[in-house]
């Protein structure tokens, strides 16, 4: 549905003292501020808001808590060296929100007023938005289901809500190639299921899988198909791309992993220049066979909050490989150069992906 109107806001008295920019981390502060929209059956998406960032009031009963009704978007704005402020395609995360909300039964938002409501929050807090070497201020859009009910349908409100927090690299390594354990003993998704949706019950099932692999030195998990367990599907916060025998093939979206905005925008970069890029089923057996053939040239992984993640190595099963001799590949740094590049309004957005605040 069509929205519109003032957005109403209640600045803080209490400004919070901003963190060190050079020690951020990911996702440990959060701002002055926070937006809100509710929705109320019959009456659509109403009232949007700034006011100080707050815990929130809920009632006990309140369906999230018990249904887990609940989705979320993740997204970026970026401070240029001559001060201006960029999003990177905050359309498409809003559309995707949308996908998400049409699976769990969520109203859906409108697109439009919704990247608006992202920039009108990013411009109440842009004195939180650092400006250190590979720092950004993280967005997290999100709707939960508040009807205080106990009873298993959807909810007849919601919160819209958006909140923001300064950070640095997502992965202590940064850019440096991470280690990645392949997950063949638990399943996060299946066809039909959530797995295209960014809701919470997807990141829950896969915790367990990341707290094993964790004690065994590992940074993430690669999910495997849940009905053969031998098809790559994609880690626990990208997706995956492998370049093998000069051809780049990255896991096909269908159904059961997230349509990455990341990934779309790789893929698009790999096409402009020329690179042969298919999307299509690829087994890890696969994947092991052309490493022992030595055509298992690089891997790497994207999402927004790591922007590209080299993967250096792979453990599945016991069986421990290295990707090019542990180092960052030629089309990884190629992508993360250009994509933070444009992001940063250092190169130029040849694609119409940047939208200033």
């Amino acid at each position: 549905m069509k929205m519109s109107g003032d957005i109403k806001i209640e600045r803080t008295k209490t400004p919070k003292e901003k963190p060190d920019q050079n020690n951020l981390g990911f996702g440990d502060y959060f701002t002055d501020h926070m937006f809100i929209m509710d929705y109320t059956e019959g009456k659509g998406w109403h009232d949007p808001r700034i006011v100080p960032y707050a815990p929130l009031s809920l009632e006990p009963s309140s369906m999230v808590l018990h249904y887990g009704q609940a989705i979320f978007e993740g997204l970026k704005a970026y401070k240029t060296k001559d001060g201006r402020i960029l999003l990177f395609r905050p359309d498409k995360n809003m559309a995707r929100a949308n996908i998400s909300n049409g699976r769990l039964c969520i109203p859906p938002l409108d697109v439009d007023f919704a990247v608006e409501a992202v920039k009108a929050i990013v411009r109440e807090d842009q004195d939180w938005i650092p400006e250190a070497e590979g720092t950004s201020l993280y967005i997290r859009p999100f709707i939960i289901a508040t009807d205080p009910y106990l009873g298993v349908r959807p909810s007849y409100t919601y919160q819209f809500i958006i909140i923001l927090s300064p950070v640095g690299a997502y992965y202590p390594e940064g850019i440096d190639p991470v280690k990645i354990y392949v997950e063949s003993n638990y399943v996060r998704a299946v066809k039909g299921g959530m797995g295209y949706t960014k809701t919470p019950g997807n990141y829950a099932a896969s915790l367990i899988a990341q707290v094993e692999a964790k004690k065994k030195g590992y940074t993430q998990v690669l999910w495997l198909d849940g009905v053969n367990k031998k098809y790559i599907e994609e880690v626990g916060t990208m997706n995956v791309f492998f370049k093998i025998n000069g051809e780049i093939v990255t896991p096909a979206v269908e159904g059961s992993i997230l349509a990455g905005i990341t990934r779309d925008s790789s893929i698009e970069l790999l096409q402009s220049w020329g690179i042969p890029t298919t999307e299509r089923q690829i087994s890890i057996q696969e994947l092991y066979d052309a490493h022992a053939k030595g055509q298992l040239e690089e891997a790497f992984g994207t999402g927004t909050a790591a922007v590209i993640s080299p993967i250096g190595e792979l453990n599945w099963d016991g069986h421990i490989i290295t990707i090019n001799d542990g180092k960052i590949g030629e089309f990884a740094a190629k992508i993360y150069d250009t994509m933070t590049g444009i992001q940063y309004g250092e190169i130029e957005d040849k694609f119409g992906w940047i939208v200033e605040v």
